[in-house]
């Protein structure tokens, strides 16, 4: 991923429910390398937003941020679970959102200040484990997700012409510019968001059975 993020988007396959434990259960990391979702639509969350215009990134992730209010309003209990051993719960997921949004708007805030500037590896699973994702509280991660998204969204405001062309480099030295990097932010919010709709899904299917 652009900047040394990896989405956490794990394998479909399911051995059931899983309640967060009295420790951090690691997830095996994803190494795909996601840059591609700016050239093509993605088939699992159905985003272009590679069409996505530019003036319309910032109000996108506005509405995202929107968009994990309503999910993050279900029950505690629900959001903490994870549908399967091998995918996050709903509020790990929010957690990652929140956190990359305020990761990506101060790596834009240098790319726009520095030139070039070469971005090291952001590991999301340790960091799911580490600050113990699933046991923070949804409302406060909620409106996390609001502020952070309002941050991101008033640095893009400032962002004229030539200014999203700029460029920075992941660790491994592939550049991207603004405008891709932001494109990329967007992806990641809406990409969770189905993550999390569909983990939610499978475990009231559960309940249900």
């Amino acid at each position: 991923m652009a900047g040394g993020v990896t989405p956490a988007t794990k394998s479909r396959d399911a051995s059931g429910p899983t309640a967060y434990g009295p420790g951090p259960v690691p997830i095996e990391p994803d190494t795909e390398d996601w840059t591609w979702v700016l050239e093509q639509p993605c088939p699992e969350c159905g985003l272009a937003v590679g069409s996505v215009p530019i003036e319309q990134l910032g109000p996108a992730v506005r509405d995202n941020a929107a968009a994990w209010q309503r999910l993050l309003a279900r029950p505690r209990e629900l959001l903490a679970t994870r549908p399967s051993d091998d995918r996050w719960s709903a509020l790990e997921y929010a957690c990652h959102v929140r956190d990359v949004l305020c990761l990506f708007e101060g790596r834009i805030a240098r790319m726009l200040a520095e030139d070039e500037p070469r971005f090291t590896d952001w590991d999301p699973d340790a960091a799911a484990v580490e600050d113990r994702y699933g046991d923070q509280d949804p409302a406060e991660v909620a409106a996390a997700i609001v502020d952070a998204a309002a941050t991101f969204a008033d640095r893009l405001a400032g962002v004229r012409g030539e200014a999203w062309e700029r460029v920075g480099h992941r660790s491994d030295g592939v550049p991207f510019t603004v405008a891709g990097y932001v494109r990329y932010l967007l992806h990641e919010g809406v990409h969770h968001l189905a993550d999390a709709e569909a983990g939610l899904a499978a475990l009231g299917g559960r309940a249900r059975s």
